[in-house]
């Protein structure tokens, strides 16, 4: 008889950031670029927003995450860690995909910064026009 993985592996994207989720089931430990998660996401709204999929699910202290993290800024990497984690709890009970699928969690959310147009001043953004 084949032997369950315990380890569930996942990559998550948003902006320019990039997460790899690492998760097996523990006593809640969450472990991110080395640091506890409350040293990597300073704000309360990071860290809401990585662990989403966790409180969807109610399995905040079922699990222990090794996450890496790199490129772009801490909000990009919140939302890439939440698509990461969201995708590992899916490998590990494909039960949980309708109600993380409802909340928009399996979603990689495709904004980016628009590009800076020539002749003018930002991607939107014009000169001051002048009549005269």
């Amino acid at each position: 008889m084949a032997k369950a993985p315990e380890l569930f592996c996942a990559t998550g994207r948003r902006k320019t950031a990039t997460a790899r989720v690492n998760l097996r089931p523990g006593s809640g430990n969450i472990t991110v670029n080395g640091n506890p998660i409350d040293e990597h996401f300073v704000t309360n709204d990071q860290r809401t927003e990585a662990l989403r999929p966790l409180l969807v699910t109610e399995n905040q202290k079922k699990f222990d995450l090794l996450v890496r993290t790199e490129g772009g800024g801490l909000a990009g990497q919140a939302g890439a860690t939440s698509l990461a984690i969201a995708r590992a709890l899916i490998l590990f009970d494909s039960e949980l995909r309708g109600s993380l699928k409802e909340q928009g969690l399996l979603t990689r959310d495709p904004r980016k910064k628009e590009r800076k147009k020539p002749g003018q001043p930002g991607a939107r953004k014009r000169f001051q026009f002048s009549k005269r």
